[in-house]
């Protein structure tokens, strides 16, 4: 019981001790993977913004045409300067203008002109290609019509209806698809679902090596050494503080995925594996927290210490680009991190629907790690609370 005091007392003192911890704590990892996931996230569905300016039948016809598309989610407007705007913030992925003038031009014989406007990249040069397909389907019908109207002197709208008619008795191209290099793993995963695995380890550690600051503090203000006045053994201080830091990097663990689930839909996989894994990695901040909190002896030394290494092991370790990414030589010098094996697992886990079998390699290597620091860290503490006594 009295270590869980110890533990207690000691989360209170991380949180309380400053409001800004709040914010800190869970409002700006929920930020990041806001920010994250909109840059950079798989949305689902690429949109298409359709401006219809001709009121003509023959451009009811093309715009029929894109509605119809396969795998877009086509969204018509009334001003086109509005629909650029939302493809240059990146609300569209590209639009689509039907000009007035457009029956017209093709009913004497010219080419129907369609304006097209995409941000740069693969989705809009994709989009592009899609939407040139339906407009040049559309075109020989076109052609077709204009030809028969000629040749039998019939009229045009006739003539397209006998075109429609027929066009799907005439034999299509087939093309054989072959895919090459790796699965995109990344196609099935949800907006915010890669974003959110990643702020979660890294939050996760980063908050953890800010308990080492109070752990410090606990240190210097002589607390510990009052409580070994007490019948009270090292052990048990030992066992709350450790306790503490745990508990610590759980709870901002358990913020950041139950918050992300609620607020951004993030699927995070099979449960029991997902909490084995989080366990684990809360081990291995804690027993981090234990050693830099033993070790440095001012809590502006730990901070920066804390921080520094909070940041680029997360770097390295595949929290800000993910480890797919990575060159062969970079990613075999992330495995050496806990961080890589963390984001590796949660990749298996939310982006390939793996379970806890999957994931037994990763949380052998957490939990050597967590069991190295939390060594470490205890003697050391042990150490100086015995030199003080």
């Amino acid at each position: 019981m009295k270590a869980l005091a110890i533990a207690g007392n000691g989360l209170r003192m991380l949180l309380l001790r400053d409001r800004s911890s709040i914010f800190f704590v869970f409002l700006m990892p929920m930020m990041l993977i806001l920010i994250f996931g909109a840059a950079f996230g798989n949305s689902g569905q690429e949109r298409l913004g359709l401006v219809v300016q001709d009121r003509g039948p023959l451009a009811a016809r093309m715009a029929a045409e894109l509605k119809a598309l396969p795998d877009l989610e086509v969204e018509v407007m009334t001003d086109a300067d509005r629909m650029r705007s939302d493809v240059e913030r990146g609300r569209l992925q590209a639009g689509v203008v039907i000009p007035d003038g457009y029956d017209r031009a093709v009913r004497e014989g010219s080419a129907g002109t369609l304006r097209f406007v995409s941000r740069e990249g693969v989705s809009g040069l994709r989009i592009g290609f899609v939407v040139r397909a339906a407009a040049g389907g559309e075109a020989e019908r076109l052609k077709a019509a204009r030809f028969a109207a000629a040749e039998q002197d019939g009229s045009f709208e006739e003539s397209l209806a006998k075109a429609d008619r027929t066009a799907p008795s005439v034999p299509a191209v087939k093309a054989e698809v072959v895919l090459a290099g790796e699965e995109n793993v990344y196609a099935n995963a949800g907006q915010f679902d890669l974003g959110a695995s990643q702020q979660l380890v890294l939050f996760m550690f980063l908050t953890a090596m800010n308990g080492s600051v109070a752990l410090i503090a606990s240190r210097r203000l002589g607390i510990a050494r009052r409580m070994l006045a007490t019948p009270t053994p090292v052990r048990t201080i030992l066992v709350g503080e450790a306790l503490g830091r745990i508990g610590l990097s759980l709870l901002q663990g358990l913020l950041i995925m139950v918050g992300s689930a609620v607020m951004f839909g993030v699927d995070w996989g099979s449960p029991v594996g997902t909490v084995s894994l989080l366990l684990a990695f809360c081990l291995v901040g804690g027993g981090a927290a234990m050693l830099t909190g033993a070790v440095f002896r001012t809590e502006q030394q730990a901070g920066a210490v804390g921080l520094f290494l909070s940041l680029g092991l997360a770097a390295v370790g595949g929290s800000m680009m993910p480890l797919e990414f990575f060159s062969p030589a970079l990613r075999s010098l992330a495995f050496l991190t806990p961080h890589a094996w963390a984001n590796d697992g949660f990749s298996v886990l939310v982006l390939h629907g793996g379970g806890l079998a999957d994931i037994l390699p990763n949380l052998g290597v957490l939990a050597a790690y967590a069991a190295v620091l939390f060594a470490l860290g205890t003697w050391l503490l042990r150490r100086s609370l015995m030199s003080a006594r």
